[in-house]
């Protein structure tokens, strides 16, 4: 029923909002408007009842029972693993592995991957607008094997330096791992362009994408990307928390050690010696997150009935009303101008802490991010110590851009 309704609405893409039960909701008795689904979007009603009908009607552990829901929530389950595939265009569900979020799928790679084919002196290559989450399991890396990283910086606008990304390239790289979106920035990375340069470099390098922003904001298709890896969460998809997904080629995963040990990951224990089963499952030990996958599934559904370049032009269009709104505030700066971005709004006023401008429009209805978002080496970068973030998703509209400029004036006038 929600995706024929999603598909009947399609040329109105703002009465989705009504999808989405929060947004009913007030904070400090106002309406809210949510501009955080940077850090984590809200929930469709069509997620939230495909997980509580399984709590209620259909639980029970996976790929073991020999019963009837056991059955049927195991196909439940493993066709989800098939409609990831479909999504971003994977040659083979075997390539798709569940994982609790994407910094697990990066650490999976890091640990796993960087182990067992990297070694000392060997270099890889990130970008100074990388988030954390793709930052730290390479530096623990560093400290274990004795690899070397090192950064293509950006320009003001917050585009990335190519130029200065193929002079770092030597016969001793072996990665390159880029976030696809900044989340601080929203400057969309030349992916395609950026895995040419790797690999026509090195035919054999290896290239991670952090998928985190980009598989929410367009189309994503990992085949065409020629992508090894692409990581991303559930999340900032609409879908649930605990859930992420690993794609990656699938002769790499299976040339890769497990990442973690034990139920389901095996084909045979004994104390002598284990054996693992093949790529996805080798990497999925334990009981895995069944009703968040179930979940995720959910929202792949919702998504793809909208249509993401429906999103895409909508949070565009956004975008624009929102840049030309902040832009005649007075003392407002907008940090990240690339001309390839997505929906996202980072930026300071001259006299008021983010953390004060975060407080008071959260006082006025409007839920904003303020703080570094988890890219400490960016805001180094820009010289700054945080920015106030304003990040919009399907339910966005250009009145909620209105009450955030509201309320950024009475920031104004308490500062000024």
């Amino acid at each position: 029923m929600a995706t024929e309704r999603a598909l009947e609405m399609a040329t109105d893409i703002a009465s989705y909002r009504n999808d989405f039960p929060v947004l009913k909701t007030k904070m400090h008795g106002q309406s809210l408007v949510f501009l955080d689904s940077a850090a984590s979007a809200q929930k469709p009603q069509a997620v939230i009842d495909a997980m509580n009908r399984v709590y209620e009607s259909g639980y029970s552990n996976i790929h073991r029972g020999l019963y009837e829901i056991s059955q049927n929530l195991t196909a439940e389950y493993e066709a989800v693993r098939g409609k990831v595939a479909d999504f971003i265009g994977a040659p083979s569900e075997k390539s798709i592995v569940f994982t609790g979020n994407a910094t697990e799928g990066i650490n999976l790679v890091a640990q796993s991957w960087g182990k067992t084919f990297l070694e000392e002196g060997d270099e890889i290559i990130l970008t100074e607008m990388e988030h954390h989450a793709n930052i730290v399991p390479w530096q623990m890396l560093r400290e274990e094997i004795g690899i070397v990283i090192k950064t293509i910086p950006f320009d003001e606008s917050g585009v990335l330096d190519l130029k200065t990304f193929e002079s770092l390239l030597t016969h001793n790289t072996r990665l390159v791992s880029f976030v696809h979106i900044s989340n601080a920035l929203g400057t969309i990375n030349p992916a395609r362009k950026i895995i040419e340069i790797a690999k026509d470099f090195y035919p054999e390098m290896r290239v991670l994408i952090d998928g985190s922003q980009g598989i929410v904001h367009n189309v994503v298709n990992v085949t065409e990307l020629d992508a090894d890896f692409y990581v991303f969460t559930g999340h900032k998809l609409y879908g649930p928390s605990g859930i992420g997904v690993l794609y990656g080629k699938e002769e790499l995963l299976n040339e890769m050690p497990p990442f973690k040990g034990g139920g389901d990951m095996i084909e045979k224990v004994t104390f002598n010696k284990t054996t693992y089963k093949e790529a996805p499952y080798r990497f999925e030990a334990g009981t895995p997150p069944i009703v968040e996958v179930i979940g995720l599934g959910a929202a792949i559904d919702y998504v793809s009935a909208v249509g993401m370049e429906n999103i895409a032009a909508h949070e565009a269009e956004l975008l624009a009303y929102g840049s030309e709104k902040l832009s005649t505030i007075d003392g407002l700066i907008l940090h990240g101008t690339a001309p390839d971005k997505a929906g996202i709004l980072s930026f300071t006023m001259k006299g008021a802490h983010p953390s004060d401008i975060g407080t008071i429009l959260d006082q006025c209805g409007v839920a904003v991010r303020s703080g570094h978002h988890c890219c400490m080496p960016l805001m180094e970068r820009l010289g700054l110590d945080a920015t106030v973030r304003a990040s919009f998703g399907l339910y966005s509209s250009k009145d909620d851009i209105d009450q955030l400029v509201k309320g950024l004036h009475k920031v104004k006038e308490l500062f000024s």
